[in-house]
């Protein structure tokens, strides 16, 4: 599977379920988690991104996406 299908699935999920938590924010750590997701979105959406402006390939930038939703139950952990 391309890298812009990967990056068109990633996005669409992430925007989705970001503003769904909007919608009902029923836990605590909701608004982050769902600013966390809305970032992602744009991370991985491979439209605003066509051509490199930063010099980040469109790989990079969906890994980096990846990355941030398998730490995100780390950023949700409460400080002890």
């Amino acid at each position: 599977m391309p890298m812009a299908m990967v990056g068109w699935i990633l996005s669409f999920i992430a925007l989705f379920a970001g503003l769904a938590l909007r919608q009902d924010m029923p836990i605590g750590g909701s608004v982050t988690l769902s600013n966390m997701l809305v970032v992602v979105a744009l991370l991985a959406c491979p439209m605003i991104w066509r051509e490199r402006p930063l010099g980040i390939s469109r790989g990079q930038r969906i890994m980096v996406a990846l990355a941030l939703v398998f730490a995100s139950p780390i950023f949700l952990i409460p400080a002890a």
